[in-house]
């Protein structure tokens, strides 16, 4: 996660200017050999390069790094705010959870935290009245969504970062601030990532280790959330967030059926990917009802071609 120093070296940068750490220094109040740190960070990212200056000194600049064009775009938007003061990593987590109202029990549980630490968090925001309270809840005030866009761009590089240094060929296909999801493209990236801690085969390749084993074209896709149990309801959830075709959502049902998920378990969750109507659609096939509005997010297997597949794989 970019530090508070990494923010505030982006807002003396944000006019396109160049700047030596010298300069930076004295523009952010940190110390030369502090802002060396985190510059060498910034320009390996990619966020900013470095140029030669005169007598061949060293000077930064912004590139157009996705976390640098959204910083960019915060201080042009809202730039009477000293966004280095307000912000810090923990902030940015949080943030990325305000785009709608959400109570601070419940950003607290996806980021196992306190719910002291998230108020804490979110106090520099509240002091300015950059949320928008309604009853217990809190969401970003609707002309902040540059911060929104600042603190998502974060967050997905920091993840990017990650799982680019093992496997180059991996791309993000869903994350939060705390876990993501990745395919790879090379037998090179698979190995890589299998061997890694904190990485877990997920979606179809995982559906073996439960006595279903389906052809899976190209590699596997990958689970990264330390200190999370992966649970067959997460692999359900993944399987569909990477393909909601019919065969996956068949392919999901059988695992459903097979491990006798409760619908209460994966809608628990569903929400954060944006799977609440699918799963509802799932359960209700299952519950014989195959016939389903058609403008369902999904299309669902016929009756008969379901029960051929159950009795294949000697589903009950």
């Amino acid at each position: 996660m970019i530090t508070r120093a990494g923010i505030a070296v982006l807002d003396a940068l944000s006019t396109g200017r160049e700047a030596t750490p010298d300069e930076l220094a004295t523009a952010t109040g940190y110390s030369q050999s502090h802002l060396y740190d985190v510059l060498d960070t910034l320009t390996s990212d990619g966020i900013l390069a470095e140029v030669r200056g005169n007598n061949n000194q060293r000077q930064v600049r912004v590139t157009d790094h996705p976390v640098g064009e959204a910083y960019r775009t915060l201080r042009s938007k809202l730039g009477h705010v000293d966004w280095p003061e307000l912000l810090s990593p923990a902030t940015l987590r949080v943030c990325w959870y305000l785009d709608e109202p959400r109570r601070t029990s419940e950003i607290a549980d996806r980021l196992g935290i306190t719910r002291q630490s998230v108020t804490k968090a979110l106090s520099p925001l509240k002091h300015r009245a950059f949320l928008s309270p309604s009853g217990p809840e809190y969401a970003l005030n609707d002309d902040l969504a540059p911060l929104l866009t600042f603190a998502r761009a974060v967050v997905r590089h920091e993840h990017r970062t990650r799982v680019r240094d093992l496997a180059p060929s991996a791309t993000l296909e869903w994350y939060d601030p705390k876990r993501a999801l990745v395919r790879v493209q090379t037998a090179e990236d698979t190995s890589e990532l299998q061997s890694a801690p904190d990485w877990e085969l997920t979606g179809l390749g995982k559906f073996q280790e439960y006595g279903l084993q389906f052809f899976l074209a190209g590699e596997p896709a990958f689970w990264y959330a330390p200190d999370q149990e992966l649970t067959p309801a997460e692999v359900v959830r993944h399987t569909l967030v990477l393909d909601n075709g019919t065969r996956r959502v068949s392919y999901s049902m059988l695992l459903i059926e097979a491990l006798d998920i409760e619908q209460k378990t994966l809608t628990d969750t569903a929400s954060w990917y944006g799977l609440e109507s699918t799963v509802t659609a799932m359960y209700q096939a299952l519950h014989g009802e195959f016939d389903i509005p058609d403008e369902s997010p999904i299309v669902l297997p016929r009756e008969a071609e379901y029960r051929a597949l159950k009795d294949q794989y000697e589903v009950p």
